[in-house]
């Protein structure tokens, strides 16, 4: 069966990108290198395609019911203009997808879920939606969504849009409706990448005339087109969890350090007894960081993770952190070993064994200093 394109399709062959199959699409590994895109993301700009997250609309008088019975995450945190990070779980706490969360005005969100999850999420919100006055729309094959991460995105979306995009007037978590290379549509102070960052959510008709104008004002401010590769290896630098990988529908929020987005105070939701009860008894294991040195190290996943006293765990993803100058693994450890400072060693396939450092926070900007500022 012949692969799907993004609305960006031309421009990947265009600019001579290393395509890959992502869930039945083209969809480009690299532009150019791995590391050249990672570090021009952390010193100047990125410019990604994240139309395959997309947007899935919750319209209805009882939306924000049906949203907070599916989210672990309370809804009411959350004004007009303001965006919320959440997991939707199964009764017994497993995670069907993390993803973001949009209030657009009263009872109309739209969430960006995980490209893989998005006919998983969309299935369990129909659901859920029979006992509420609420409907669902998949609108991701209709809107073009391109994200423009590093320390001067702001220089380059400003010269797009005439709304104010300082931290006073957007902080990090908002949106706003704006008109951004004469286009209409979101503005949203989001991203993947731990950096300053902004995504546009638009009309998919005028995916290339947005790309073209992003890609024009960027190119004084050393903008690069960036692929999957220095996606993953970012996120990884933030201790950001891939679903997929180190998320998973056996995996839930408690013991993949999101206890901190699941308010069981806010009334029944989906999963809530499982999670009360691992926060109880404590996780049988915890996602941490791994750090080696140097950036020839790479697990995979399944790889085992030992300590003098045998098995630790296992990995879960692993990529270099370029900009940090460190290989970096996730994995499940058991609790003992989920400390910061903690020696473990790592196996790969080929037999090679490496020590390692364990991290509870991430290996980038772990205070969150720059992504707010």
């Amino acid at each position: 069966m012949p692969r799907r394109r993004s609305p960006y399709h031309a421009k990947y062959l265009e600019l001579g990108a290393e395509l890959v199959d992502r869930m039945g699409y083209d969809a480009p590994a690299r532009f150019s290198t791995t590391e050249a895109e990672h570090k021009a993301t952390r010193t100047a700009a990125g410019l990604y395609d994240v139309y395959h997250q997309g947007k899935v609309d919750i319209k209805g008088r009882e939306a924000e019911a049906l949203l907070q019975k599916a989210c672990v995450n309370d809804l009411t945190r959350i004004g007009d203009g303001e965006v919320l990070y959440s997991s939707m779980c199964k009764p017994d706490g497993g995670m069907i997808d993390d993803m973001t969360v949009y209030r657009v005005a009263g009872d109309s969100f739209f969430l960006s879920p995980t490209p893989s999850r998005v006919d998983a999420v969309v299935a369990h919100l129909n659901g859920l939606a029979h006992d509420f006055d609420a409907y669902v729309t998949n609108s991701v094959s209709g809107t073009g969504f391109i994200s423009v991460q590093g320390p001067q995105a702001r220089a380059i979306v400003g010269q797009l849009t005439d709304i104010d995009l300082s931290t006073a007037a957007m902080p990090y978590y908002t949106f706003q409706t704006a008109r951004m290379a004469e286009v209409d549509g979101l503005v949203a102070r989001t991203g993947y990448s731990g950096e300053l960052g902004y995504e546009f959510f638009y009309p998919v008709e005028y995916a290339m005339h947005v790309w073209n104008a992003v890609f024009d004002a960027g190119r004084d401010f050393g903008l690069l087109p960036c692929g999957l590769a220095a996606l993953r290896s970012v996120r990884i630098e933030k201790k950001y969890p891939l679903y997929g990988l180190d998320l998973t529908e056996e995996t839930n929020p408690i013991e993949a350090g999101l206890g901190w987005t699941v308010r069981f105070g806010k009334g029944d939701f989906l999963g809530k007894e499982a999670l009360q009860r691992q926060k109880e008894n404590g996780p049988g294991r915890h996602l941490v960081a791994i750090e080696f040195d140097g950036l020839d190290f790479v697990p995979v996943p399944g790889d085992p993770v030992t300590a003098e006293s045998g098995d630790a765990g296992k990995v879960t993803s692993s990529d270099p952190g370029y900009f940090v100058g460190k290989a970096i693994t996730l994995a499940y450890v058991k609790p003992e070993f989920a400390v910061s400072g903690a020696t473990v060693e790592v196996t790969n396939k080929a037999g090679t064994t490496r020590q390692g450092t364990v991290n509870l926070k991430a290996a980038y900007d772990p205070e969150r200093v720059i992504v707010r500022g």
